[in-house]
């Protein structure tokens, strides 16, 4: 018999894990669907034609997210060079650096470049700024709301850690230390139970 700590309790299945799968095999089953309706009616070759003109469209999107995507952060470091020998802080618009959205631009290439027609066609609304600009919008919130919900001791700390500044814009390094921490070495109060199968 062992006297140690009850097991952690199970983790609780997340949504996305319970309904993605699903989620996932219906979207499979409505792209073959789709793809034999149209082939039905247009005929084979011009689905073909669509699945190929898809997919090339989307290896140019892509290149040209990731050629943006650099170009931006290049510049984002450049311009926070030139701020810190300037001894000034570089401004809201200057640290965005990612006012483009490259990462729905590149979901919406990664999407023309997967065979089917609904991906086409969700993969072309990304490449709308407009859509771009509120999924991007919207995300932002989303993401907000989970770091302020976050339990302490999560990962929230690193990012409000990470977002602590001085007035000036300078990132503020330090250590917390607690004046209420036992002082000295520390012992351990109860030997350990051995370890049994």
């Amino acid at each position: 018999m062992t006297n140690g700590a009850p097991p952690p309790p199970a983790p609780k299945r997340s949504r996305a894990r319970t309904f993605l799968p699903p989620a996932l095999a219906v979207w499979l089953v409505l792209e073959i669907w789709l793809l034999t309706i149209v082939a039905g009616a247009a005929g084979g070759l011009t689905v073909f034609g669509l699945l190929v003109g898809g997919a090339v469209l989307g290896t140019v999107v892509i290149k040209r997210a990731g050629r943006r995507a650099f170009k931006n952060l290049t510049e984002t470091f450049q311009q926070a060079q030139a701020a810190a020998q300037a001894g000034v802080a570089p401004t809201a618009a200057e640290r965005a650096g990612a006012g483009g959205r490259n990462g729905f631009l590149m979901l919406g290439g990664l999407l023309l470049m997967i065979p089917g027609l609904i991906s086409d066609a969700a993969g072309l609304l990304l490449l709308v700024p407009a859509v771009r600009s509120f999924l991007g919008r919207y995300a932002d919130r989303v993401a907000e709301r989970r770091m302020d919900a976050a339990p302490p001791g999560s990962l929230q700390d690193a990012f409000q850690q990470a977002r602590m500044r001085r007035p000036d814009g300078k990132v503020v390094q330090g250590e917390v230390i607690r004046e209420d921490a036992p002082q000295g070495p520390q012992r351990p109060q109860d030997p350990r139970p051995p370890l049994t199968p």
